[in-house]
């Protein structure tokens, strides 16, 4: 396969053969690997990192080899880093255009925005909501990532005073956006160091604005709404200006208009993706704020536009999304479809077999089990701390399986709970030797007796069931 291929069809067609002969064949394991193969599938996998292979860096006979495995695995959609600092955000970077194909990096950026009108009550009010916002989704803490600061006023005192407040207060990245290379410039001097998004360069201002995002070193944001033509031109003048780090906006639009902007998030990344368009090849932003410019007669309506707007462009390739709402629940549904997209399709989502403690068990407490699969654990958790019920829960590694999977699938067997009933060491814990387990796997319960030795109570098909169940069958 040569470059110009892999250019066309994507990364996930790449072999480790096509890497291995690259490397330097040395099997030094400096990498980490065994070999020079396992670090190429490795690479291929995108499990580990080029730059570990110390020689391919340090002797000059393998230049051209660094060059062309560079040219080889860089993702057909650039990494823009957007900040600085632990905080700062890296969108872009996917490798595929379809999440199934391998797996998609670099979950979607969600920005508040402010605007330099607002009394300072209401901005910092903003800021802190946004520095605030945290959920606990099977195990995850999800969060919002960007503050926009938006001029309406265009005028550079007010922008520049609001971008000051909002950096004294926050070190989330943050995204100045006007068309007005004065104002922006009057907000990069406010925070010259935070390497911000500029938002956005037009074909009226463009060379304006590449001159700040070369002197300030910031990623720049192109805008041509529903002309991708003119959105690629424009990508590629500013590239040949020297401009390296773009963000593509081919435009939002609510009601009717959603239709285009779907079709035009798709076809970018397809060019991207597919035939290797290297002008398209950049993040996308989408702006689902545009639900607000008409007001509804509730606010809730716009909110509710808003976060389905949102949950789209998250479906169709958005890297970075500014929004304005601030409630709960029109964030909460956008946060939770992105952490799901964003989970790595080859690896369930899982959590550490062992043995948890509940509350405060004593020698009498019930001993339940279930499978490691994260969402199933943290469902039987919450279900048991939400009833105040003091127990040990036995969690088997089933390699990220659901109960009713893992039993189909032979990942949950009487060997495996009985010998986590062995290795966990439960028997100390309490006098008695009875286990409960999932009513979805009932069907082990007499093969699980016989191999452990304890006694097996089939408990309820739904966890939410367990107090009902402890008060009519535990003794």
């Amino acid at each position: 396969m040569t470059e110009r291929e892999v250019g066309k069809t994507g990364a996930k067609e790449l072999s480790p053969i096509d890497v291995y002969v690259l490397l330097p064949k040395t099997n030094c394991k400096e990498c980490g690997q065994e070999n020079c193969m396992a670090f190429a599938a490795k690479l291929v996998n995108r499990e580990t990192a080029l730059e570990l292979c110390k020689p391919l860096l340090k002797e000059k006979q393998y230049e051209r080899s660094h060059q062309k495995l560079w040219d080889l695995l860089k993702p057909p959609i650039k990494e823009v880093t957007v900040g600085v600092g632990d905080r700062a955000v890296k969108i872009g970077g996917k490798l595929v255009m379809y999440r199934h194909e391998l797996a998609y990096f670099n979950p979607t950026a969600i920005a508040i925005d402010v605007t330099d009108e607002m009394p300072d009550e209401e901005l910092l009010g903003r800021v802190k909501k946004t520095e605030g916002f945290s959920f606990t989704y099977i195990g995850k803490q999800l969060r919002l990532d960007m503050i926009a600061v938006r001029s309406t006023s265009n005028d550079p005192d007010k922008f520049k005073s609001a971008v000051k407040k909002v950096a004294e207060n926050t070190g989330l990245p943050l995204v100045l956006c006007s068309f007005s290379p004065e104002v922006v410039e009057a907000g990069l001097m406010a925070a010259p160091k935070a390497r911000p998004l500029i938002y956005a360069a037009t074909k009226d201002n463009w060379k304006d604005m590449a001159e700040l995002a070369l002197m300030y070193d910031c990623p720049l944001a192109v805008f041509a709404p529903n002309d991708l033509k003119f959105l690629r031109s424009l990508a590629k003048t500013l590239v040949e200006y020297g401009v390296k780090d773009l963000v593509l906006d081919p435009g939002t639009f609510s009601d009717e208009g959603l239709t285009d902007t779907v079709d035009n998030f798709t076809m970018i990344r397809r060019a991207a993706s597919k035939r290797g368009d290297e002008l398209f090849g950049f993040p996308l932003i989408g702006t689902p704020i545009v639900a607000w410019r008409e007001r509804a007669d509730v606010p809730e309506v716009n909110a509710w536009n808003e976060a389905y707007i949102a949950s789209v462009l998250i479906n169709r390739y958005a890297d970075i999304l500014i929004m304005h709402s601030t409630e709960g629940w029109s964030l909460l549904p956008t946060v939770v479809l992105r952490q799901n997209i964003y989970t790595d399709p080859r690896k369930p989502v899982a959590v550490e077999p062992g043995i948890k403690v509940f509350g405060k068990p004593d020698e009498s407490s019930p001993v339940m089990m279930t499978t490691n699969f994260a969402l199933t654990y943290y469902t039987v958790a919450s279900d048991i701390e939400s009833s105040g019920i003091d127990c040990y829960l036995i969690v088997v590694d089933t390699e990220g399986l659901a109960v009713d999977s893992s039993v189909a699938g032979r990942k949950l067997t009487a060997d495996k709970v009985a010998e986590a009933i062995k290795q966990t060491k439960a028997e100390e814990k309490v006098k008695h030797k009875k286990l409960i387990i999932p009513g979805k796997a009932a069907r082990l319960s007499g093969e699980i007796q016989e191999l452990s030795g304890w006694e097996v109570l089939v408990g309820p098909r739904d966890s939410s069931e367990i107090p009902k169940f402890l008060q009519e069958k535990w003794q």
